[in-house]
């Protein structure tokens, strides 16, 4: 028989809104940001911070910290956070996978006995990226001019291919054209505006004081990536990027800041602590493919994660895959449908997925977005009086992470 008190579970779960590149959390430092979520998650639930196990926090991008070389960024997060000095952490980078692979390195360390209650989340500042400078410690530089690196241009890895280049390759394999791409990202667009309109974000989203120069703080509390007033007019006059054929900035996410923080127990522990448990993990899996076909990879990973769960398609009420460009849904639902050509079943799995808009409404601070789609589908069922729903997301160089949850 199995022991539902060994269940992972989650019992508080909240983020920062999310900012555009340079907007309203630029001036936020990386620590203090993260720490936001962290700390309120357990306020909200009213649990001690010495309950906390351990914390398990995504960190894609370490040159944002004031200390850029090992800066334990789950280690300074959590002090500022108010957790006590003795709480374990680990940081670690699994680029936009990292926050829903963190729930899953929380939910392992559980299921073997090793803690009753953690913290996964992870945050990301892309206004705070510094411009690098390279090659001159050992070169004798003494006189002329010096240039300076972006690493937010051509957004990828030096190796590779950008990240958007092989998008818009795979995108091309399966037929998913510009048209289709566009009419998705205003898709994302409306969808989010109506779970705005509908309060579905009051439940996930902690209003956040904005200091002003004069006056006081302004009070942001919606997602400054979605914009309202997108068309697919508007959609169509965008020049594409990096030399694709579809991807411009308006059928893929912007550069974003934000954290998210997921507070999990064992069954066991909530029932003690009197807590409601508002959904069970029921499987988490990852993924990892050729690097140069990313799109793909979410759908294969939530394939995996059906397996594990002894579930199907017919069985999850809600999904998201993340849109890291509004290529890669589309891409993976084919994958889940069976394949290109399985239009009916491909149109099911569409009117499930994204329900209430995805990265190219809501934004991408890469390494926190993992935590967000959880969030945001378990209260989507809470919503609904129960069920099972399915996230899932891409990462750097086609790795994917698929979580499926329960609300009873």
């Amino acid at each position: 028989m199995v022991n539902k008190n060994s269940d992972v579970v989650i019992v508080s779960a909240l983020r920062t809104p999310f900012g555009r590149y340079g907007g309203s959390l630029r001036d936020f430092d990386y620590f203090d940001l993260g720490a936001i979520p962290m700390r309120e998650v357990l306020k909200r639930v009213n649990v001690p911070p010495n309950t906390v196990d351990e914390v398990f926090w995504g960190v894609g991008d370490t040159s944002v910290c004031k200390d850029v070389y090992t800066p334990v960024a789950a280690r300074q997060t959590l002090i500022k956070a108010g957790l006590p000095h003795e709480t374990a952490s680990i940081s670690f980078d699994m680029a936009c996978v990292s926050a829903m692979h963190a729930v899953k390195l929380a939910a392992m360390a559980m299921k073997a006995g090793e803690i009753d209650c953690a913290i996964a989340g992870g945050a990301t500042s892309f206004s705070r990226e510094p411009l690098i400078v390279r090659n001159l410690r050992f070169n004798g530089f003494r006189l002329g001019d010096v240039k300076m690196e972006d690493p937010l241009f051509g957004l990828g890895y030096k190796d590779f291919n950008p990240v958007s280049v092989d998008s818009d390759n795979i995108a091309y394999e399966h037929g998913v054209d510009r048209a289709e791409q566009d009419e998705w990202a205003l898709r994302s667009h409306v969808n989010y505006g109506k779970a705005w309109n509908a309060g579905k974000f009051k439940e996930e989203i902690f209003p956040l004081p904005i200091p002003q120069e004069k006056g006081e703080p302004k009070i942001l509390n919606i997602d400054e990536q979605y914009r309202p007033n997108t068309t697919l007019e508007g959609l169509a006059k965008l020049k594409t990027v990096y030399g694709t054929r579809a991807i411009t900035a308006g059928n893929a996410p912007g550069l974003n800041d934000g954290a998210t923080a997921i507070l999990l127990m064992t069954r066991q522990k909530a029932m003690e602590m009197g807590l409601e448990p508002l959904a069970t993990i029921v499987a988490s899996t990852h993924y990892a493919m050729n690097a140069s076909r990313m799109p793909e990879a979410p759908g294969y990973c939530m394939q995996l994660a059906l397996k594990k769960a002894g579930l199907t398609l017919d069985d999850i009420a809600v999904m998201e895959i993340n849109e890291a460009f509004a290529c890669v849904p589309l891409v993976s639902l084919r994958i889940l449908a069976g394949g290109d050509n399985e239009k009916q079943k491909l149109e099911e799995l569409k009117a499930k997925t994204n329900i209430n808009g995805s990265a190219i409404a809501i934004g991408h601070p890469n390494t926190a977005s993992g935590a967000r789609i959880i969030m945001n589908l378990m209260y989507e069922l809470r919503r609904r009086g129960g069920g099972y729903a399915m996230g899932s997301l891409c990462g750097g160089l086609a790795q994917a992470d698929a979580c499926i949850i329960r609300v009873d």
